[in-house]
């Protein structure tokens, strides 16, 4: 049985035609589409209460910060939401 011997030209453009049949790659998706808004560090006002209604207004005034940093730190987790 005659043996076939496989010819350097063949194999040359055989391997020259692979890269014309991929597909071309996806375009990168940009890192930002948009910008999380900024936000500041969240600070609880230092206080000394002596009586019962500097305290009151103390736990209102604590109370008040807390919910603004909650409010911040939601906001940025509804940004960076897919």
């Amino acid at each position: 049985m005659p043996r076939l011997t496989p010819s350097p030209g063949v194999a040359l453009l055989f391997l020259a035609l692979l890269p014309a049949c991929s597909t071309q790659p996806a375009a990168p998706r940009p890192l930002l589409t948009t910008r999380c808004p900024v936000v500041t560090a969240c600070a609880l006002p230092a206080l000394a209460p002596t009586t019962n209604q500097q305290l009151a207004d103390s736990w209102q005034q604590h109370r008040a910060a807390l919910e603004d940093c909650a409010a911040q730190i939601n906001s940025i987790i509804q940004c960076q939401l897919p």
